[in-house]
């Protein structure tokens, strides 16, 4: 497994798709999964320290976590079949709760847990951009030019 961080959201055009945007701590392979735009909102509220008057449902996740007594550990992202990114919640006592990467992201980011992706899910959807020098932003703005949801069969549904 290699720990991951958030780059962020962006947003592919035409299609006006969300697709969130994982980077290994240690390496130089990005990690994007299409997602939906509520977990795009939830992620981006939460990266930009916005607090909402209610709570959201991902804030309302991490204060049932905490109430009940449990404490989330770690974000995996296990899997990727057909197409369809797998993730697991990790509590304590390696109690595992299977969810979309895209809720486990945005709840990680709330309770600040790290986040892992697992070499094989690497291997397959993970990408090394080139030129280093490059802002990430801008690099991720050329690979959004030249690919498509398409290329990667990859959606986190």
């Amino acid at each position: 497994m290699s720990e991951m961080r958030v780059i962020g959201i962006r947003v592919e055009q035409p299609q006006n798709q969300p697709v969130l945007l994982l980077r290994e701590a240690d390496g130089e392979r990005y990690l994007p999964i299409w997602i939906g735009q509520a977990e795009a909102t939830a992620i981006v509220l939460e990266q930009e320290g916005v607090t909402p008057v209610r709570p959201l449902t991902h804030d309302l996740v991490k204060i049932l976590i905490a109430d009940l007594g449990h404490t989330l550990e770690e974000v995996h992202i296990v899997d990727l079949k057909e197409g369809t990114f797998y993730a697991d919640l990790v509590f304590e006592n390696e109690v595992r709760i299977s969810a979309r990467p895209s809720d486990s992201v945005a709840i990680a980011l709330r309770v600040g847990c790290p986040i892992y992706a697992a070499e094989s899910v690497l291997e397959e959807a993970g990408l090394v951009m080139p030129d280093e020098r490059e802002d990430e932003v801008e690099k991720f703005k050329e690979f959004l030019e030249s690919v498509s949801p398409d290329d990667f069969k990859a959606t986190d549904s």
